[in-house]
């Protein structure tokens, strides 16, 4: 027990209900480096107590890199041999998050996967070394046979995270793991190597129909073909969808089927880039009456909205910016959040490097933000987080540029006119005393305190 609270980390990665909302703050590789470093450390005091640390040094096990793999296999597989205990029946979580050049092989990840039968959450992000276009030597290392390893009759996936790699416009193959793990499965994430160019109506009424009864949070990467595919699907409890965009699929009947089939259930939408570009296309598919894609109509009941800090002007509407062109406005929607707020800050700033103590490279963001809080647009908005860490610590870290106060500054002033509370990643509340301490008190006259 007193090992165990030694190394625990400040969220629990194998706590399911905290990556549930997307609202939440993910684990970071330092995170994992630094509590890796004391699991060791408490391993090499004595023999007894390297035999009490491994469990909790295989619990959690974050690859990002293929030496990684191939020395965690190679360990299982010398387990074996020796006839030793398994390490890898301690293993709940098998996060995979590489370079492109460091890849991960797939007999190495194959391996891993078959001394680990307790795997709670699996996340594979574009990790593994796939041979597209040539026969897989390995036929345990084929995309079938990777994923029904997941799928064992004692399978307690609760987190699922796969890449599909194939040209095929739906990996079919994840149907029968989904059938499998359905009983467990609160978080799925479907993400694709490539863009494929079937329509995707068609594609839908060969592919079957999966039941996921328990499903909370869904995670797509937004092509025409995978929403028409899983608008049949059977997901009774969903409440959470995030969109990684590819702008032109928003035009699509399958974006369209999806939400007219599941966007009354949702209460957290995340749309990713937006552009004019997604309007332009939509116009070109429809050049006669132009008809708006009716996002609020189809999820009523929203209450969360996540969207990217780069969102663009509309030519349509010249006079503010919408959080994502698709969601120009929503009478129920109490919060919003924002990504890359600390990108955004710094391209603005690169505009003008020289004077750091003016804030005129932030106006664009400054009126952006602002637009959210039109009583007319998002009538019920109570909260506007900014969910970046990078943007935190460009506010309150060490000697904050006088400009970025002075934006926050602004900011903050408007929130407070519309009584919408201003907040960090964290969820805590901005406030001018917060700004003041980081060093807003040196700019003389900028804010008048109420």
């Amino acid at each position: 027990m007193i090992l165990r609270e030694a190394t625990t980390m400040n969220s629990d990665p194998l706590d399911i209900s905290l990556g549930l909302s997307f609202l939440e703050t993910t684990c970071e590789v330092s995170e994992y480096h630094a509590s890796m470093k004391i699991k060791r450390d408490l391993s090499l005091v004595s023999k007894m107590w390297n035999k009490y640390m491994q469990e909790y040094l295989y619990e959690f096990v974050w690859i990002s890199r293929a030496s990684q793999a191939k020395a965690l296999a190679l360990t299982l597989l010398t387990q074996f041999i020796e006839g030793k205990p398994s390490s890898g029946h301690y293993i709940r979580r098998l996060h995979m998050e590489t370079p492109v050049l460091m890849r991960c092989a797939t007999d190495d990840i194959r391996t891993i996967l078959d001394y680990a039968p307790h795997l709670v959450i699996y996340s594979d992000h574009h990790s593994v070394r796939c041979m597209r276009y040539s026969e897989f030597i390995d036929v345990r290392c084929s995309p079938e046979q990777m994923v029904s390893v997941l799928a064992n009759s004692n399978s307690k996936l609760r987190k699922l995270s796969l890449t599909n790699y194939s040209d095929d416009p739906f990996p079919r193959h994840v149907s029968p793991l989904l059938r499998r793990t359905a009983a467990n499965l609160e978080y799925l994430e479907l993400s694709s190597s490539t863009i494929p160019l079937v329509s995707g109506h068609l594609f839908a009424s060969k592919s079957p129909i999966v039941s996921l009864p328990v499903l909370q949070s869904l995670k797509l990467t937004l092509d025409n073909t995978t929403f028409a595919v899983l608008a049949a699907w059977d997901m009774p409890n969903l409440r959470n969808v995030s969109v990684v965009s590819s702008d032109f699929g928003y035009a699509g009947p399958g974006f369209a089927y999806f939400f007219a089939a599941h966007g009354k259930k949702l209460h957290q939408l995340e749309l990713g880039h937006s552009s004019s570009l997604v309007v332009e296309h939509y116009l070109s598919l429809h050049p006669r009456p132009v008809q708006h894609i009716p996002l609020a109509e189809w999820c009523p009941n929203l209450k969360e909205f996540i969207c990217s800090a780069d969102a663009e002007w509309s030519w349509q509407n010249p006079d503010w910016i919408a959080p994502h062109v698709l969601l120009p406005g929503h009478k129920s929607l109490e919060f919003i959040g924002i990504r890359d707020i600390d990108k955004r800050l710094m391209d603005d700033a690169s505009a003008f490097p020289a004077d750091r103590e003016d804030e005129a490279p932030f106006f664009p963001l400054v009126e952006q933000i602002s637009s959210l809080l039109f009583n007319d647009a998002f009538p019920s908005l109570r909260y506007i987080r900014d969910l970046s860490r990078g943007s935190h610590s460009m506010r309150v870290g060490q000697r904050p540029e006088t400009r970025i106060l002075k934006f926050w500054a602004k900011i903050l002033a408007r929130c407070g006119e519309r009584q919408v509370w201003l907040e960090d990643f964290r969820g805590v509340n901005i406030t001018l005393r917060d700004l003041k301490r980081a060093g807003l008190d040196r700019i003389g006259g900028a804010v008048t305190l109420a």
